[in-house]
């Protein structure tokens, strides 16, 4: 007899009806690492100079996806990166090559430098079959290229308990058209993996469940806070306190948020 698919995997099925994957483009990934961090004062371009010229190669080369990185561009001084993961064994195998390798090793001093607080990180997995991001890993910008960008939203919004096919409907009857209306078009929607991290040196926030979104913002700026409260308030009734949105800026070399090769 045929297994039917689930109602949770139907409704996240239908969250990213527009961002059908292209034949060279993947999905990425299983697990997730969203990143913020608080720099000291000035640094922020320091950070980005060091990350874009040795950090992405050199991690993916252990086994993650850089997916993107960028400057929050309503705090200053606060710097956000997201990289993704096969799976919970190999992030772990991952972060300790990269953190006992020789270009951590090389610039870490140089990176730390530049640092307050790197404790802000979420770790995700996707909502669903469909909803994790479609990247063509090869179509990085290389050093030095120019190319267009779009500012890339992020709502995190803390729940009450785990999302289920009840929160995902929610989000897809109501978010996704009001957030579509600001002009913000959702690439992917995870939730909380609740997986111990096994990689203790870099801790990740607990006892939570969170639903996070990642749009890009068309045709100019993006709706201020209050009208991305207003597009999300169809989650209202499952929160766990209020919502927070990123308003992101991708660097030279971000996958994520910049355009395509021509």
């Amino acid at each position: 007899m045929r297994t039917q698919p689930s109602s949770v995997a139907l409704l996240a099925a239908g969250l990213l009806l527009a961002a059908a994957p292209s034949l060279s483009e993947r999905d990425c990934c299983p697990v997730l690492e969203l990143r913020q961090y608080t720099l000291k004062p000035g640094q922020r371009n320091v950070l980005i100079e060091l990350f874009d010229r040795h950090f992405v190669e050199s991690q993916e080369a252990t086994g993650m996806t850089i997916v993107g990185q960028f400057r929050d561009r309503r705090r200053a001084d606060r710097f956000v990166w997201v990289r993704g993961f096969a799976d919970m064994q190999t992030r772990h195998r991952a972060l300790e090559a990269f953190y006992e390798g020789p270009v951590w090793a090389e610039h870490k001093a140089a990176a730390n430098a530049t640092m307050v607080d790197v404790s802000d990180v979420c770790l995700l997995k996707p909502a669903g079959p469909e909803t994790s991001f479609h990247l063509d890993i090869t179509d990085r910008p290389k050093p030095g290229e120019v190319r267009g960008s779009a500012i890339v939203a992020v709502g995190i919004h803390r729940l009450q308990q785990a999302a289920d096919a009840g929160v995902l409907s929610q989000f897809q009857q109501h978010v996704v058209p009001a957030l579509r209306r600001e002009r913000v078009f959702i690439q992917s929607v995870f939730v909380t993996e609740s997986a111990p991290n096994t990689f203790a040196r870099l801790p990740v926030r607990e006892g939570e469940h969170l639903l996070v979104w990642f749009g890009t913002a068309q045709n100019g700026e993006p709706p201020t806070e209050p009208r991305l409260l207003a597009a999300t308030a169809g989650l209202s009734a499952h929160a766990d306190g209020p919502a927070s949105f990123l308003e992101l800026e991708p660097t030279p070399r971000s996958l994520l948020g910049r355009d395509k090769r021509p």
